[in-house]
């Protein structure tokens, strides 16, 4: 059992919640027994390390059958040296390292996807966890990150994602042109979300949303500026009914992955 929480290889561990430990080795970190769990059912072959507490493994039994099928071994460790390794104050019993696993930009659109989720410049981890999440949900069939977006292993974003980033593939650190250019060449749309665009609900009377279609959406603050808004074939906009100033990028993004979801399916 790993007792030190200052020993080399603790600390090794812990580094990885700051972005240059994680360019430098390709590695990420999982932390809490949802985000293990998704790891070992979706892929277990990025698997490197897998530490628990005891207690912990033996309140999951489900873990623990699952890292045995995949013939992966369990480190145990104490409290305190879990508390060490994690980014946040309650791992809840585990933590774990993987490998980091973008797919190209030129693979998604060779798989003849329908509905794609392009973020720029979105820079909150929290929300982009979440509309991974909500892409995910909706039966998206990538989404992927311009190069001014946040890092898509950020500790953060991985525990918004709860295990959405192993089941989707996700492209990181590409220029929203190419990304444009690929997704006409594949027969998609581009729709910006914007609050200057075209009512949504006035889009799908007109049957736009049925079409397969590449979502593009901006900063938190700042929403996309008219060079971005260019590249898109049309801006379309959340409608607020009541009194809000605005709407939170995952939620509008959520609103819109399904209303493109729902067109697609009907």
């Amino acid at each position: 059992m790993l007792e030190n929480p200052r020993s080399p290889r603790v600390r090794a561990v812990a580094k990885l919640a700051k972005k240059p430990a994680r360019a430098e080795s390709g590695l990420f970190l999982l932390e809490g027994p949802q985000a293990v769990a998704e790891a070992l059912t979706f892929r277990p072959q990025l698997l490197v390390d897998l530490f628990a507490t005891p207690s912990a493994w033996e309140r999951h039994p489900d873990i623990a059958q699952a890292a045995a099928d995949a013939g992966i071994d369990v480190e145990f460790v104490t409290e305190h040296v879990l508390d060490a390794m994690a980014d946040t104050v309650t791992p809840q019993g585990f933590v774990a390292v993987c490998h980091q696993f973008p797919t190209s930009v030129k693979d998604i659109f060779s798989s003849e996807p329908r509905l794609v989720a392009i973020l720029e410049e979105v820079r909150d981890p929290g929300n982009l966890g979440t509309i991974v999440r909500a892409a995910d949900a909706a039966g998206a069939d990538a989404v992927i990150l311009t190069g001014r977006s946040v890092d898509l292993y950020n500790p953060k974003v991985v525990r918004s994602s709860t295990g959405s980033i192993f089941h989707l593939p996700i492209a990181v650190d590409v220029e929203l042109s190419d990304v444009r250019e690929r997704a006409h060449a594949a027969g998609l749309q581009v729709l910006a979300a914007d609050i200057k665009g075209d009512d949504l609900l006035s889009v799908r009377s007109a049957g736009v949303l049925a079409e397969p279609t590449a979502w593009l959406f901006g900063n938190e603050a700042r929403g996309l500026p008219d060079d971005v808004l260019a590249l898109a074939d049309r801006a379309v906009s959340v409608p607020i009914y009541g009194s809000a100033e605005s709407m939170n990028l995952a939620t509008a993004a959520s609103v819109c992955l399904y209303e493109s979801a729902f067109a697609q399916r009907s």
